[in-house]
């Protein structure tokens, strides 16, 4: 079984370098217009996505004639009271300071720890694949999202922040050894970007 999961497309805060986890903020202009539909014969019937709207709006641009499914769980970091903030705002406040020093694993004010996080989407995420049926599946999500799933059950094993993917690209994973071993393979990267796309 093939898996591919896509992070969804640049939004408005993040064009302006701000924090946005459990926000929910949507795909700006741009990012909507730097985002390609796959072809009719390789667009999949569902879909897969949390329930932020900018999953759902970059998966009705990219997968335009698929079904979605939003998955409780697949959303981003509560990055609590760090949300809609920028770094440069945050770098007097002690409390950040520390949460950075600590490699952002510690819980954000009023949010959640990197530990939570990755313990609410690898849940999530192991319970779509365990009542998948063996056929290929697609997920739109989040950077975090993909990065936790990843740390967790990737192949090359890898941290955290190695899983990064930017907006609009994602993972093409083989998931056959999922049932036996719980791992994802790393097959290759993807891209849904016009830039990507380009000669």
């Amino acid at each position: 079984m093939m898996v591919e999961l896509t992070r969804h497309g640049q939004t408005i805060l993040q064009a302006e370098h701000r924090y946005v986890g459990a926000t929910d903020d949507p795909l700006s202009a741009d990012g909507a217009h730097e985002l390609v539909a796959v072809s009719a014969e390789a667009c999949p019937g569902r879909v897969f996505v949390s329930a932020l709207q900018r999953t759902s709006q970059t998966a009705r641009i990219v997968f335009p004639t698929a079904n979605l499914t939003v998955v409780p769980g697949l959303e981003e970091m509560d990055f609590g009271a760090y949300e809609t903030h920028r770094a440069d705002d945050l770098e007097n406040d002690p409390g950040y300071r520390a949460w950075v020093e600590g490699n952002c694993e510690g819980r954000c004010p009023g949010g959640e720890s990197k530990e939570e996080f990755s313990a609410r989407v690898c849940a999530a995420f192991s319970g779509l694949l365990d009542g998948a049926p063996q056929t290929p599946l697609t997920v739109v999500a989040h950077s975090g999202t993909i990065m936790a799933v990843m740390e967790r059950f990737g192949r090359p094993t890898r941290g955290f922040f190695d899983w990064y993917v930017p907006w609009g690209c994602g993972l093409l994973l083989d998931a056959d050894d999922w049932q036996r071993s719980h791992t994802l393979k790393l097959v290759r990267h993807t891209s849904h970007r016009r830039e990507d796309l380009c000669p």
